[in-house]
This record gives C-alpha cells, sequence and structure tokens, in this order.
C-alpha cells in the first residue's frame, strides 16, 4: 500500500514538473511562479516560506533556475528518487523541443509567424515575472523584519540603478543573514540566562 502510495506520488510529481517545463516559456522565474502554484497553493506539498527559500537556493546556485528548483523540490517530497524524477520531467520537454528548433533553425529563423508571435509572448513572460516579483516582496514584506525590507530595497537599487551582479547581491544578502541568524541565536541564549537570573535575585530579596 505504501509502495503504491510513493509511485503515485513520484508520478503526479513527473506530470507536474513535466506539464510546468513543457509549457512555460520566458525562463526560470516564470517556472518558479508556477511551481508555487502547483506545490503550495494547489497540491500543498510545500509551505510558501519553503518555496521562497528554494526561489533562493536555485537562483544563487550554479546551473539553470528549474533544474536547480526541480531537485530542491524533488528532494523535499521523495528524497533522492523525488529529485531525479524531478529533474527527468523538468529536462524532458525542453531537451526535444530544443533538438526539433534545432533541426529546422533557419526555417523558425525566418518564418515571420514564429517571430511575431515570440514577441507577443514577451508581454505574457513579462506579466508572470512581475507576478513572481510582487509575490516575493509580499513574503519579505510580511516578516515585519526591517533589516529584511531594508535589503530588499537596497538589493533592488544595486541591481537595477548601479548594475551589479546578482549573485554578488545574492552573496551578500547571505552573509548579512548568517550574521543576522547566529544574533537572533545568541539573543536567545540570552534570554533564559536573565531570567534565571531574575528569579536568584527574586528569591534572595524576598
Amino acid at each position: 500500500m505504501n509502495n503504491k502510495s510513493d509511485r503515485s506520488t513520484l508520478w503526479q510529481l513527473f506530470c507536474s514538473m513535466f506539464m510546468l517545463s513543457a509549457c512555460t516559456f520566458g525562463g526560470g522565474f516564470v517556472i518558479v511562479s508556477l511551481m508555487k502554484k502547483e506545490f503550495v497553493e494547489k497540491l500543498n506539498w510545500l509551505q510558501e516560506d519553503e518555496m521562497l527559500d528554494v526561489t533562493a537556493i536555485a537562483q544563487s546556485s550554479p546551473g539553470p533556475i528549474p533544474v536547480n528548483a526541480s531537485v530542491i523540490i524533488g528532494y523535499r517530497i521523495k528524497g533522492i528518487i523525488g529529485s531525479l524524477t524531478a529533474v527527468l520531467g523538468t529536462i524532458i520537454p525542453p531537451m526535444v523541443i530544443i533538438s526539433i528548433i534545432a533541426i529546422f533553425y533557419k526555417q523558425f529563423r525566418s518564418n515571420v509567424i514564429i517571430a511575431i508571435a515570440l514577441q507577443v509572448m514577451r508581454a505574457g513572460v513579462a506579466a508572470v515575472i512581475f507576478d513572481v516579483v510582487l509575490n516575493l516582496a509580499k513574503n519579505v514584506c510580511a516578516t515585519k523584519r526591517f533589516i529584511y525590507i531594508s535589503l530588499m530595497i537596497i538589493s533592488f537599487f544595486c541591481a537595477v540603478v548601479l548594475d551589479i551582479s546578482a549573485m554578488l547581491i545574492i552573496l551578500v544578502c547571505l552573509g548579512i543573514g548568517i550574521i543576522d541568524l547566529c544574533y537572533e541565536l545568541v539573543k536567545k541564549e540570552k534570554v533564559p540566562c536573565l531570567s534565571s537570573r531574575d528569579e536568584v535575585i527574586q528569591k534572595v530579596i524576598y
């Protein structure tokens, strides 16, 4: 029964990744947005904050964002087998499509209808990416942490105005995040110590 359930989950994972990859145009952030709707909102396999972490890790790691995200999501759902299944579902559609385009490249390049269709698709892609940006920004603002919101605004300014490398920005944010995490851990350790010291003082006084 358990094996049957595992196979069913793996098959659903493969089909979801396959359909998302086959029907997505416009780059990694577009498919990540659709992954969020599929695995967070529809299937409830992931939490929204987990998907935010997946996006950050996939972006900051070497390699294509969809493949990186597939590895993490698949592992989160069904371990190593889940990762392999998710990656397989992600890479098959573009591999087949790009292979066909490569064979008929000259015909595609000179076809006016295809050129117009690609131009029109850019508007839809821009809308989906804008939706991703809004959702990520809302999640950051929902933390109500001044440091996170400030980092988001400063990073946007550095990327758009100063044209600083996205990888460098992510690494700096990662460093600041680690420092903030260490500070929070030290802070939590100090609080019990202070409370126990107050209890001792109260016992001495009373």
